[in-house]
């Protein structure tokens, strides 16, 4: 056991079996379950994690019959043709000595179909259809159907099974009375509500005997209105240790509530403390979750005996050899999660394949190998940045010779400004990360070196990566206003902007400067929880507490010249949380903005035909960016042996998935 992590890496004896540490790789979709010959790849996938020392894995959500599938095409898991094709899952797991469980979600009134079921006919405001109410005869069925599952699944040869009980999903809509309002048994008092719960976790143990994982998902913070009270949480978790459960773990807010709970900007192990509030009323080992995504953060969170075993999804994604590194005390070599959320849930929620910005390889591993090189080249990498630095690295794995220049004095490009934005940074990880295998790889780095043609003219092979630079626009006298600063400048060097701001330019550079101009001088987890609403000393309802907004003491505008919402950024499953924090510091929005020009008076503007001037103390100019390519009318000379990615190749809305992956592919190609 490592001396540094002696929580973290201590087995957990659950009675009839042990898991070998406390680490438990949370639920998560990458849409390889659906996928045609997805099973094999998703096998893969998992088999890496187990390879990496993970305790315990659950599987994505599978639902136990038709109309509990989230999607219409969605994975079921109700017949024992599902449990045969399942085989490889877990022999490709068990390969290695680890143990999987199998998520069962029924969707109710999520699903995204017109058979969706509830406990009443209440339709989601994130959702397209209203769902019917559940017939007395349906729950039972239902309640069947989840036994059966789990059934299928020990003869599958999962270990276990997660109960998905959180998240909004329909045991959360039978728990709640926002979602619950029945008259007959199954809803009414709380003892009625939970009662579903209740049934489907003994029929479940009655199906698989005392020596099979029943783990049940709780939402210990709904964070919506008419949401569990803590005491009701409580009782629900003693029912649930009664009933059979092997394992409870913590659910966090529902899908439609309106409070991040993942994303980068939640601090670190910003939930821990509820899964704190809730463990002492139960003896069954009981699980936290969210944004824990360092060794470090876990062993405290399991010193300081918030919980049992700490729940870890995306930062397994991000690293699948996360525990080993840990066990090998190689935190440093560690790939940190930085919860961007931007490969993963922003493309499962696109319909496509789930991955990870800063591993490509992830969700890949049978398409994205690592093989040596055939002869030993020379290739020089112009760049420092995202791509480069994936590029060089890789490509060092491979055992090729490479040299990295960048002519900052530091590596990390983009990133470097990123992680200067508050709530992001998690960027400064990604850095570390880089700077760690460089080393280990033996990536020979030029700093503050900048390259010619001439010196290039010798290598095997030449990677442009040389990034972006603010895009110019043109605006009457903005070249010789001292109003006027852009993006980079700004954020490098912290230039002072006043009280009243104007940010041309409302992409996701646009929304970032707008944060970080408004951002609170102190925020700390209490800072944010009360930014938020999140009631810490859980006597409401939900754990919502309605505090008003506070705007910031600067007046900002965010402006940009495409009509429609102003604020979001490019994220599909973070852009509602940029602009609900930008609309709550009182930010102005604008859209539709034609600019005129910049004057002593300020910015001169005409919105719906109606002329303005914003009388500014600073400019900030955020349009776009271009690509950077050094020397480009000598590129003709290497012929096939340049390659060029990144911003280079293309500018575009700084796109360090593209990037990065562009990097990793070309190094695997070459």
């Amino acid at each position: 056991m490592s001396a540094m992590y002696p929580n973290l890496l201590q087995p957990l004896d659950l009675g009839f079996t042990q898991l070998k540490n406390r680490v438990l790789m949370g639920s998560m979709h990458t849409g390889l379950e659906e996928d045609k010959a997805g099973l094999h790849k998703l096998a893969a996938f998992y088999q890496e994690r187990v390879k990496g020392g993970v305790g315990l894995i659950v599987t994505g959500g599978v639902s136990p019959n038709l109309r509990g599938r989230l999607h219409p095409f969605s994975a079921e898991f109700s017949k024992p043709k599902h449990a045969q094709a399942h085989q490889v899952v877990t022999d490709a797991v068990h390969e290695h000595g680890g143990k999987i469980a199998l998520q069962l979600l029924h969707a109710g009134r999520y699903a995204m179909h017109p058979f969706s079921q509830s406990a009443s006919a209440i339709k989601a405001p994130i959702a397209r259809f209203a769902p019917s109410e559940m017939s007395v005869r349906q729950i039972k069925s239902t309640i069947s159907d989840f036994a059966n599952s789990a059934k299928l699944a020990q003869s599958a040869g999962y270990d276990g099974v997660e109960v998905m009980g959180s998240e909004g999903y329909l045991i959360n809509q039978f728990i709640c009375k926002r979602t619950n309002v029945r008259y007959d048994e199954w809803g009414g008092e709380y003892q009625n509500r939970i009662r579903f719960p209740l049934e489907i976790v003994k029929a479940i143990r009655a199906e698989v005997g005392e020596q099979f994982i029943i783990i049940f998902r709780l939402s210990m913070l709904d964070l919506v209105e008419e949401g569990s009270s803590f005491q009701e949480v409580v009782e629900l978790a003693k029912a649930l240790e009664k009933a059979g459960v092997t394992i409870i773990n913590t659910g966090i807010g529902w899908h439609e509530a309106r409070i991040p709970t993942i994303a980068t900007q939640v601090p670190r192990g910003a939930f821990s403390w509820v899964t704190e509030q809730v463990k002492p009323h139960v003896n069954v080992p009981i699980v936290t979750c969210n944004r824990i995504n360092t060794p470090e953060d876990a062993e405290r969170i399991l010193a300081s005996g918030q919980a049992d075993m700490v729940s870890m999804a995306r930062p397994l994604l991000a690293d699948p050899h996360f525990v080993l590194k840990a066990e090998q005390q190689q935190p440093k070599l560690i790939n940190t999660c930085i919860g961007c959320n931007q490969a993963c849930l922003d493309n499962v929620f696109k319909g496509q394949r789930a991955t990870c910005m800063v591993n490509p390889f992830a969700c890949y591993e049978t398409e994205l190998t690592l093989e040596a090189a055939s002869q030993s080249q020379v290739v020089a990498v112009v760049g420092a940045g995202p791509a480069g630095l994936a590029c060089a690295t890789t490509l060092a794995e491979r055992g090729y010779q490479v040299d990295l220049f960048d002519r900052a004095d530091r590596i990390g490009g983009q990133f470097r400004l990123a992680m200067q934005i508050p709530g992001k940074e998690e960027f400064r990880e990604t850095i570390r990360y880089f700077a760690n295998r460089i080393e280990q790889t033996g990536v020979r780095l030029h700093l503050d070196t900048e390259v010619n043609a001439d010196m290039l003219r010798d290598y095997d092979h030449i990677v442009m990566a040389t990034g972006v630079t603010p895009r110019e626009i043109q605006i009457d006298g903005l070249e010789n206003s001292p109003k006027v600063i852009d993006y980079q400048t700004l954020i490098k060097e912290k230039t002072p902007v006043g009280d009243k701001i104007a940010i041309i330019g409302a992409g996701g550079i646009g929304v970032d400067v707008a944060s970080m101009i408004t951002e609170p001088n102190e925020h700390q987890l209490d800072d944010w929880l009360y930014e938020w609403g999140i009631d810490k000393t859980l006597t409401h309802p939900g754990g919502l507490y309605p505090y008003p907004d506070e705007a910031s003491d600067k007046q900002v505008w965010l402006l940009q010249r495409r009509k429609g919402r102003v604020g979001k950024g490019p994220g599909k499953t973070t852009g509602w949380i940029h602009k609900r924090t930008l609309e709550k510091r009182g930010v102005h929005l604008l859209g539709g903005v034609e600019y005129q020009k910049i004057d002593q008076h300020g910015l001169h503007l005409v919105q719906n035909g109606k002329a303005q001037c914003l009388d500014v103390d600073t400019i900030v100019i955020c349009a776009g960016q271009e690509s950077v390519r050094s020397f480009e009318h000598r590129w003709d000379e290497f012929g096939e042996k340049l390659h060029v990615i990144g911003g280079a190749d293309y500018a575009g809305e700084l796109d360090a998935v593209r990037a990065i992956r562009q990097g990793v592919e070309l190094a695997l190609n070459l």
